[in-house]
């Protein structure tokens, strides 16, 4: 298998941990970070880890020796921990829970969080109040000031309607930051979830710009990024032609990948690929040609044509 590392000089693309391995274990880990590595990544996408059970001092010197920057993931809020919740103590331990993944990341050298901060995440009972969105967008704004303060950037996710009520659509984001009343929250899509939402996802990311930190691209089956009713390269061409300069994300599940309480909680009940390694190669060729076609990709490739007479 041919690995081209060129991804890493045109843009700035983390690839998911469990695109390729199911635990952050010693088992897995180094195997792991060499193959998303290898491909031109320039960050990792760690799934939810317990900062209490982890030796970031040690898991961030592996990072960096694999010359792999980490994206860690808040999680969802629960019961007793909600930051969308009408009692304050309840919002306030769902803040701290929150704040402990912010310091997380400080002391594993990462300068992004991402994640649902900003309620549940699971099949929605109803509709979520105005009042519960306000409420949670003043706490989540505060965290996102707490992170800013610290060097991290904090990025919540919008999801499909059968994971939250709270949060499905880029224009329901956008309204989110402004009742936040930070100006250091940022936006995270995801092209898996804008493919049962949003009527036009290049008209979505648009929207968002202003205030989008971090576009995800995932297949509408969870696997190959070649392969799937989301056309992603031609995403990637839009989103760069239309002044995208952010953070990209790749991430594709597969059930014998990962670990079965993971598979079960994501609703993955088949297996849209073997081999993660080869999904991560997959997904570097599917950006590289959306870059190549669009004209900040052109312009570049231009002017090293130019430099080579």
């Amino acid at each position: 298998m041919t690995r081209d590392r060129q991804l890493r000089d045109r843009l700035d693309v983390a690839c998911h941990f469990n695109v390729v391995a199911a635990e952050v274990s010693q088992r897995d880990l180094s195997d792991a970070l060499t193959a998303i590595a290898s491909w031109g990544y320039r960050r990792v996408v760690l799934p939810p880890l317990d900062p209490s059970t982890q030796d970031a001092t040690a898991l961030g010197r592996i990072l960096a020796d694999h010359e792999l920057a980490p994206i860690t993931i808040s999680g969802g809020q629960a019961p007793g921990a909600d930051v969308s919740s009408p009692d304050a103590d309840e919002r306030a331990v769902g803040a701290e829970r929150i704040r402990r993944i912010v310091d997380f990341t400080v002391a594993l050298g990462g300068d992004q969080m991402n994640g649902v901060p900003y309620g549940g995440f699971g099949a929605p009972a109803g509709p979520t109040t105005r009042d519960a969105v306000e409420r949670s967008a003043l706490e989540v704004g505060r965290i996102a000031d707490y992170a800013h303060e610290r060097g991290v950037t904090m990025t919540f996710e919008v999801l499909n309607r059968y994971e939250t009520s709270l949060m499905n659509t880029a224009e329901q984001a956008m309204a989110y930051v402004g009742m936040s009343g930070s100006d250091h929250l940022r936006i995270h899509l995801d092209t898996f979830h804008m493919a049962i939402e949003e009527a036009d996802m290049s008209a979505a990311i648009r929207l968002a710009l202003p205030k989008l930190g971090y576009l995800e691209l995932g297949q509408s089956g969870r696997g190959p990024l070649s392969r799937g009713a989301v056309n992603v390269a031609d995403i990637v061409r839009c989103a760069l032609d239309d002044g995208y300069e952010g953070r990209w994300g790749v991430e594709a599940f597969s059930r014998p990948v990962l670990s079965t309480p993971v598979a079960d909680m994501l609703a993955i009940w088949r297996a849209p690929f073997a081999d993660g390694d080869e999904l991560a190669g997959d997904a570097t060729r599917v950006i590289n040609h959306g870059w190549s076609s669009s004209t900040v990709g052109r312009r570049a490739q231009r002017l090293s044509r130019g430099a080579a007479v």
